[in-house]
């Protein structure tokens, strides 16, 4: 597994190539990007010459965000959905096998049933054009309770639920993005991590959570920088990944408001920090810029 960085998710905008070199310059192993703006460039130059930014820089395409949007119409799946087959194409040309999205933990219009039988529609033929390229799809399960108890009907929150939503498509190519936030939140542990198989986890983020404040009061998108806090055992986490062997990104999600404030390069330095600690406190060595 390596470090990868999202520049979103620490508040910092960039393009692609600006987002490849703020990896290089801080020891990140690869990048999350949208498969959109690497087809555009692609267009405008060639798939080669975006191939070579990641190449020249020695940093990898960990994961592009799932371009299909499935939570609105009809319409707007379809479109996304006709799309795909030539963003999977490029993504595999790029060396990129990993994609991922999230799924709310319940619905105001759909029961359980209704919602699990929509997700398998929506979501199973987009798996299958992605397994036809060799790419593999991550669903997060969406952990906190004051976020699923705003909801008519109760969803998937737990990773169980969602191996088993996953497993519904039959597609072979759908796992996880497991995030410890969510593991924490959902009442999950480190040793369900070690149940897990390689094949189960696509996508891996990792935060830390306020101090202070109950497992059932923890707000969805306050959190921390990895280790800040230390109420997360996230060098546990690690070692339970290192132990299934898991070899893809490992990517800080901590939706600080303090890291939002800082300067780009200076977010970018203070989550490769963090980053770099934990993966020490986990025995792994310095910042993971290979897979182990």
């Amino acid at each position: 597994m390596y470090a990868n960085l999202n520049a979103g998710a620490i508040g910092v905008r960039a393009d692609l190539p600006q987002t490849i070199e703020y990896a290089r310059r801080n020891g990140f192993g690869g990048i999350d990007f949208s498969i959109v703006e690497a087809a555009g460039l692609a267009k405008a130059h060639s798939v080669g010459y975006v191939k070579e930014l990641f190449e020249r820089a020695q940093v990898r395409p960990g994961s592009f965000g799932f371009p299909v949007e499935f939570r609105k119409d009809e319409a707007a799946w379809r479109e996304g959905l006709a799309a795909l087959p030539d963003q999977a194409k490029l993504a595999a040309a790029l060396g990129c096998s990993r994609t991922a999205t999230w799924l709310l933990p319940g619905s105001d219009e759909r029961d359980f049933l209704e919602n699990f039988r929509f997700h398998v529609a929506r979501l199973g033929p987009a798996a299958q054009i992605l397994a036809d390229h060799g790419i593999r799809l991550g669903l997060e399960f969406i952990g906190p309770k004051t976020l699923r108890t705003r909801f008519k009907h109760r969803f998937i929150y737990t990773l169980e639920g969602m191996l088993a939503l996953g497993a519904a498509m039959n597609t072979g190519n759908v796992g996880l993005l497991l995030d410890i936030w969510h593991l924490y939140t959902s009442y999950g542990s480190n040793d369900q991590v070690r149940e897990l198989r390689n094949e189960d986890v696509v996508v891996v983020h990792i935060n830390d959570a306020p101090a202070g404040v109950p497992v059932d009061e923890q707000l969805d998108q306050v959190r921390a920088l990895p280790g800040e806090t230390g109420v997360l055992d996230l060098a546990g986490f690690l070692q339970a990944l290192q132990a299934i062997g898991y070899d893809g990104p490992v990517t800080a999600e901590p939706f600080s408001q303090r890291v939002r404030e800082m300067a780009p390069d200076a977010a970018v330095q203070a989550t490769a920090a963090a980053v770099d600690q934990v993966w020490q406190e986990a025995g792994l060595g310095a910042l993971g810029k290979r897979a182990a």
